[in-house]
């Protein structure tokens, strides 16, 4: 009984969200954008309030910080610190 309530949920929310998958990945990929921004805006010269917090995420971000900056219209990486490209 219960497999067949969390197959119903799944089949539910795959045709609720069907039409907007696009969106959905989008909006996503702008939440990520604004979060590497702040995570990254203290070393581009942004004063960031919140620096001291987010230093612990940076080995965790590393991986994906090229694809962001690229996405950003960014050919090489803004930092001077590393390179990754």
């Amino acid at each position: 009984m219960l497999d067949k309530l969390k197959k119903l949920i799944q089949y539910y929310e795959e045709v609720i969200s069907l039409p907007h998958k696009g969106e959905i990945a989008r909006e996503l990929r702008d939440e990520d954008d604004i979060f590497f921004l702040l995570l990254y805006s203290e070393m581009i010269g942004i004063p960031n309030p919140v620096y001291y917090y987010t230093l612990e995420l940076y080995p965790y971000m590393l991986e994906e910080f090229h694809e962001w900056h690229l996405r950003m219209g960014m050919d090489h990486s803004p930092l001077s610190g590393f390179r990754c490209c």
